[in-house]
């Protein structure tokens, strides 16, 4: 099949980066900026603010495990249509709610709808892409993200300002209203493989792509110890990430005197570095391989963390937020063109899924351990410094790495 100039696979990849826009950037990210209105207006402490969030996390975690499988049955495009229009159905619920009950119920099944939504727009990547591709498509999709990073910072204080103390309800249904307007150009766009489109995936060229044919088409992921191993690494990703994105804002304003509009400056930046992040470093990992880019984007993070852990200057700090932002989705990126490396194509959604299940504990326990050793020294540097650890942790384990085995 011959493959026109412009390929169909970037419309998918430029569908997927909306989707995830909606499913992990509107639908996770947004929540900080959401959080305290709300919280005056329903009368939340911190624990229960908490609370929600970790709910959306344990939604997405649940989520995860089956939504792979359940999209290579009925279909990626119709499933990831269906889960965000939980994302956006529950989160104009949120709006309507009263209690902290309602939110945290309701912001749960928006998780689940997230992880449904994200897990097979990652897996799309492998149907659409030749391995030599597969990280640069992935890294343009990742980069929803920081879009809905930057849109939330600056429609969410807007409508508040104009609406008043009941204006995240309003914020809550615009959202959501974009997040309904997104699943209907997935539904139009998206297509379950080039196949359907009578085209070969990008990068077709047998002869050049000994991966095509490395794997079974079909095989039991569970059985494959390369992806525990992956998803140990995309655990150690998960747990050290989260504890800078939680705990950078507050190191900022209560250890380092910053006000809250110049910390939020700070954080402004990280979402505006992160859209070139998965591009950059899923097109390296393309030509440098996997493994080179996983232990760039890593070493790279080990740095940010320490930068901040060691009390250095001011100067140091912008450092720190560009390191920590330059590579912000870069891991997930690379994971995602990972898997369909290992397993294939068909079998991509579903491994994605398993390994991001695994990176779900280590997103759930790096705030918790990070807030105890906080709490328990006064100070976040031994947390930034566990979380450096970590991340050197997961440059061994890449080294060890071993190539896909072409048949």
């Amino acid at each position: 099949m011959k493959n026109p100039a412009l390929h169909y696979g970037w419309v998918i990849v430029f569908t997927g980066m909306l989707c995830v826009m909606a499913c992990l950037g509107i639908g996770r990210f947004a929540i900080g900026m959401l959080l305290p209105s709300m919280a005056a207006t329903l009368h939340l402490t911190y624990s229960q603010m908490g609370f929600i969030s970790t709910a959306n996390f344990l939604g997405y975690l649940v989520s995860v495990l089956l939504s792979g499988h359940l999209a290579m049955r009925s279909g990626s495009r119709i499933f990831i249509f269906c889960s965000l229009l939980v994302v956006g159905m529950s989160m104009a619920l949120v709006s309507q709610a009263r209690t902290f009950t309602h939110v945290l119920l309701l912001y749960m099944l928006t998780g689940m709808g997230s992880g449904a939504t994200n897990v097979p727009v990652m897996g799309l990547v492998s149907a659409w892409f030749k391995a030599r591709k597969r990280g640069r498509a992935a890294g343009f999709i990742v980069i929803g993200s920081g879009f809905a990073i930057v849109l939330s910072g600056k429609l969410i204080p807007y409508v508040n300002a104009v609406s008043g103390s009941e204006g995240w309800r309003i914020s809550w249904l615009i959202l959501s209203a974009m997040v309904m307007v997104i699943a209907v150009i997935a539904l139009v766009l998206l297509r379950n493989r080039p196949e359907d489109k009578g085209l070969s995936p990008v990068g077709s060229e047998p002869e050049t792509d000994p991966l095509s044919k490395a794997v079974p088409r079909q095989i039991n992921i569970y059985r494959e110890k390369m992806i525990y191993y992956l998803g140990s690494i995309y655990f150690l990703f998960g747990f050290t990430y989260v504890i800078y994105a939680t705990f950078i804002v507050t190191t900022l304003v209560k250890e380092r005197g910053f006000s809250e509009s110049v910390a939020g400056n700070f954080w402004a930046w990280v979402g505006f570095l992160s859209l070139f992040s998965g591009p950059v470093f899923g097109t390296l990992s393309d030509r440098l391989g996997r493994k080179a880019g996983l232990i760039t984007v890593f070493a790279l993070q080990t740095v940010s963390y320490l930068l901040v852990a060691s009390g250095l200057p001011g100067a140091f700090l912008y450092l720190s937020v560009f390191f920590y932002g330059i590579v912000a989705w870069s891991i997930p990126s690379i994971m995602a063109a990972a898997v369909g490396d290992y397993v294939g194509a068909r079998n991509a959604a579903a491994a994605f899924g398993f390994i991001t299940f695994i990176f779900g504990f280590g997103q759930i326990s790096g705030p918790a351990v990070a807030g105890m050793l906080a709490e328990k020294t006064g100070s976040f540097s031994i947390s930034f410094f566990t979380a450096a650890g970590f991340a050197g942790l997961a440059i061994l384990l890449t080294a060890f790495l071993k190539k896909p085995q072409p048949a």
